[in-house]
């Protein structure tokens, strides 16, 4: 570029369009986890559109910007979200079985624990993200192994709206601190 700035520097930071997608895209689906609310087929629109393409966007975005971070994440758990809709909507009946399942869930929870790992070199908001998906992918595990025992799916399922409220204020700080061009929420630097 001829002006003097950095490539990728013109793009805005899509951290928080990522987590917003992550967030409400979780939190419904953790309504239904928790036992809350009683029907979970309101979250496949969301897993698609805005926990699935936009966060597959906000990951390209972060691509662009030179974030392998936030690339990774929030191009997986796009993928994780679209994923999720095609286990609902692609199989005999609407389910898989409950090792097949679990499986999955766990798979999900090693991606999360290493992504935590490095997640220590980002910010304690980001951090406390990952650490809580991560107990949640595991309740959730555990819940689908055992499916005649609600109570880890439940556990999972609290777990999961303490994840997606760490994910909102995360979005809500990188919105509003890049609006006000201030620090005005803080997210707590690690790096």
């Amino acid at each position: 570029m001829t002006d003097g700035t950095t490539p990728g520097s013109h793009i805005a930071d899509p951290a928080g369009l990522g987590l917003a997608g992550f967030a409400m895209t979780t939190f419904l689906l953790s309504l239904a986890n928790a036992g809350i609310l009683h029907e979970s087929g309101e979250v496949l629109g969301l897993a698609v559109f805005y926990g699935g393409i936009a966060q597959l966007l906000a990951g390209l975005w972060e691509f662009a910007k030179g974030n392998t971070f936030g690339a990774t994440a929030f191009c997986s758990y796009g993928a994780f979200w679209l994923s999720f809709w095609y286990l609902l909507t692609h199989t005999p009946g609407g389910s898989i079985g409950g090792n097949a399942v679990a499986a999955y869930l766990f798979a999900w929870a090693i991606f999360t624990a290493y992504m935590t790992i490095a997640a220590m070199k980002t910010n304690s908001v980001v951090m406390l993200v990952f650490v809580a998906l991560t107990l949640t992918f595991v309740a959730l595990a555990i819940g689908a192994v055992a499916p005649g025992h609600t109570t880890w799916t439940k556990i999972g399922g609290w777990l999961g709206l303490l994840t997606a409220l760490l994910a909102w204020y995360g979005s809500f700080a990188t919105v509003a601190n890049a609006t006000h061009k201030r620090t005005v929420l803080p997210v707590g630097p690690r790096n």
